[in-house]
């Protein structure tokens, strides 16, 4: 008796090894028509056990790279295809680039930094007032996310100083919005919501 464990690795699972076998098998075909026929049969067979593939853009170049591959590149037949080659399938993928952004407080996320940067440039005025105000307002939204305690606001302002290399500061007059706050514009959309799906089951 024949165990799995005793057997060749199959090089593509999926198909299974009677397949796998098909393939070895027409390898020696010595005659070249032959052995033509015979892949042009085993791509059919490959193609009716993945039908899902059928969906799959170019799919029967893939199944034909399988077979070449099955074959460990020795099969000689006419493929409607450029053949791959083995080392094609050997090349390493480049390394990924990772981001070198250093960032001070991960938890503003990215995009802060480069909003803050924009914002240094602006002329004064009212309406760079007021976006200071609007960023220090989501800072302490994003610091409380990520903290569940309280946060004084001299440490958000004092986190925008820093952020903004001493560029950047709010105005007196304005005033963060509360934990508090949060918690009840959160608790309001919650019950906004439930009132809706309510009216909408009458």
């Amino acid at each position: 008796m024949e165990y799995n464990t005793s057997l060749s690795k199959l090089i593509i699972p999926e198909y299974g090894r009677n397949v796998q076998k098909m393939v070895h098998s027409i390898i020696a075909i010595e005659d070249r028509e032959k052995r033509n026929h015979q892949a042009k049969s085993i791509i059919e067979v490959m193609g009716n056990l993945n039908p899902h593939l059928r969906d799959v853009p170019d799919f029967k170049h893939k199944l034909w790279d399988h077979l070449f591959i099955m074959s460990d590149f020795h099969l000689d037949v006419d493929s409607p295809y450029d053949r791959p080659s083995k080392e094609s399938f050997e090349e390493k993928p480049e390394m990924l680039k990772y981001s070198d952004n250093n960032i001070k407080f991960r938890h503003y996320g990215k995009i802060l930094p480069l909003i803050i940067k924009r914002t240094i440039d602006l002329d004064e005025g009212e309406y760079k007032d007021f976006l200071v105000f609007t960023i220090a307002n989501h800072m302490k939204k994003s610091y409380l996310t990520w903290n569940k305690a309280n946060v004084e606001d001299e440490v958000i302002l004092k986190h925008l100083s820093q952020m903004s290399d001493d560029k950047l500061s709010m105005k007196e007059t304005f005033k963060l919005s509360s934990f508090s706050d949060v918690k009840t514009q959160k608790n309001y959309k919650k019950n906004y919501s439930r009132g809706r799906n309510h009216g909408k089951r009458k």
